[in-house]
């Protein structure tokens, strides 16, 4: 085996690896979710907060959510998500986002640049969990690509240099 295709199969072990670590990561942070009971109302406004913040000072949020490919398997894909707008119209939430994706195991590590953004629709909403017990929980799934689901961003990771790629 020479040198080249040693750090190709090294680089390509470690993309793997960054894939399991987010893919627990996600399934971690759904869990909390579902635990803390939060609902859609109150989901809708921490997102209502960061569109203010991406407004006023170019904030973008650190965002993990699955992919689900073509043979049907889902992976946890991470990117930073600016959130331009919430609209609340009857019964139903949208969220108008741009998202820069940062990680998918085909492309490894993406570096964000001026032709990476991508506008996206985010739709809020209340679903049944049913586990050993019954109850309410929050979900947000993208509406204008149905392979793109459960995301959750996070409040905690913050960045203001993306605002320069919109």
């Amino acid at each position: 085996m020479d040198a080249n295709s040693l750090h190709a199969n090294y680089r390509l072990w470690q993309r793997f690896q960054r894939q399991e670590q987010l893919g627990r990561e996600h399934q971690a942070a759904l869990r909390k979710l579902a635990d803390t009971g939060a609902m859609a109302s109150r989901v809708t406004e921490a997102y209502r907060s960061m569109a203010d913040r991406a407004a006023k000072e170019g904030a973008s949020y650190r965002t993990v959510f699955q992919r689900q490919r073509d043979n049907g398997d889902n992976f946890a894909c991470e990117g930073w998500l600016f959130v331009r707008r919430v609209l609340a119209e009857g019964g139903t939430t949208r969220v108008r986002a741009t998202l820069f994706e940062t990680f998918t195991l085909e492309d490894g590590d993406i570096t964000p640049s001026a032709e990476s953004p991508k506008k996206v629709t985010l739709d809020i909403y209340d679903e049944l969990l049913v586990q050993k017990t019954m109850k309410l929980g929050c979900r947000i799934d993208r509406q204008d690509d149905e392979c793109d689901t459960r995301f959750i961003t996070f409040l905690d990771s913050v960045r203001g240099d993306l605002r320069q790629y919109l």
